[in-house]
C-alpha cells in the first residue's frame, strides 16, 4: 500500500472536479475522513480514486467541444446520487427491548436451578440480579 500525501491528492483532486465540473470543490475534512460538497465522507484513498476517474473523464471532454457539455452532466449525475443520501442523514428508529419469550412450564432453566440452591441454602438472601 502506498503512502498518499494529504495535500497532494487535495490537490489533485481539487484540479479534476474544476476540468470536469468547472468550479472548485468544497472539501471538509474531519478525522480522516473527507466530504465533497457536503456529500457522503470519504477516504483519502478514494478520493485519490475518484480524481484519476475525474481526470480520465476530463480528458476525453476536453477532445471534442461538443462532447465536453454531454460529458459534465453525467460527471454531476454520478456526483448526485452519493451526496444525497447522505443530506437526508436519517436518524436510526429507537430500538424496542427485546421482550423474553416466557417460560413453558415444565422447561428447565439452569438460572431459576441455581437461584433457587441459592434460597434454600441461605434463608435470608436475595437473588442477584
Amino acid at each position: 500500500m502506498s503512502k498518499l500525501d494529504k495535500d497532494s491528492v487535495i490537490e489533485k483532486f481539487t484540479a479534476a472536479y474544476k476540468d470536469a465540473n468547472g468550479k472548485a470543490p468544497s472539501i471538509e475534512a474531519k478525522g480522516g475522513w473527507y466530504s465533497v460538497d457536503g456529500g457522503k465522507n470519504i477516504r483519502l484513498a478514494q478520493l485519490d480514486e475518484m480524481a484519476d476517474e475525474l481526470g480520465k473523464s476530463a480528458g476525453k471532454a476536453k477532445a471534442a467541444p461538443a462532447e465536453k457539455k454531454a460529458a459534465k452532466k453525467p460527471a454531476a449525475k454520478a456526483a448526485e446520487p452519493k451526496a444525497a443520501p447522505a443530506a437526508k442523514e436519517k436518524k436510526p428508529a429507537p430500538k424496542k427491548a427485546a421482550k423474553k419469550p416466557k417460560k413453558a412450564p415444565g422447561s428447565f432453566s439452569v438460572k431459576d436451578f441455581y437461584t433457587q440452591q441459592i434460597l434454600e441454602a441461605n434463608p435470608g438472601s436475595k437473588a442477584p440480579r
